[in-house]
């Protein structure tokens, strides 16, 4: 169990298109360990693999955020599909541990199923809406290459690379 360096935008690795983790389980325990720390202990509702600079098809979602109880795991994602958005829709600030100090207001389907496998490899399905729908579907994304600045403007999206640079380059000296 160890807390890993969370990639920060620009770093080009997140917007890689994740491998399938497949059959082969083997050390997703471990990652999944570790994913949590992280996600704990930087606050997160949720955590990719690619985020940490893994890529493969697997994240986790804060057990609140997925409607368990608060000692509960985090639930686990193992090569998840989003396979129906709800017609309704939100708009809310969203914000991305790769992006910290940063929200962007999102509009997305307020439901969402997914289908993924666990980690004992059993597929399961799941229904969510609000925060744990917006939650899968940020998520699902990571895992595509996709970022919270692909959903915004060209000028918004200059801004918050120039933020985002400005604090790597500061964070060196």
């Amino acid at each position: 169990m160890a807390i890993r360096t969370i990639l920060r935008y620009p770093d080009p690795v997140l917007l890689t298109s994740c491998e399938p983790v497949g059959d082969d389980l083997e050390g997703i325990e471990e990652l999944v360990r570790d994913m949590a720390d992280t996600m704990f202990a930087h606050n997160g509702a949720g955590l990719a693999a690619i985020q940490i600079g893994v890529t493969k098809r697997l994240f986790i979602v804060d057990p609140v955020v997925a409607g368990r109880e608060e000692d509960d795991p985090p639930m686990v994602f193992i090569d998840p599909e989003i396979v129906q958005l709800g017609r309704e829709t939100e708009v809310s600030e969203e914000g991305c541990l790769s992006f910290p100090g940063v929200y962007v207001p999102i509009k997305r389907p307020y439901r969402a199923r997914a289908r993924a496998r666990d980690l004992r490899g059993q597929v399961f399905e799941i229904e969510g809406e609000g925060l744990f729908a917006r939650a899968m579907q940020h998520e699902t994304e990571h895992l595509d290459g996709r970022l919270l600045t692909d959903h915004v403007g060209r000028i918004k999206r200059q801004m918050i690379k120039r933020k985002m640079e400005r604090e790597a380059e500061e964070a060196t000296l």
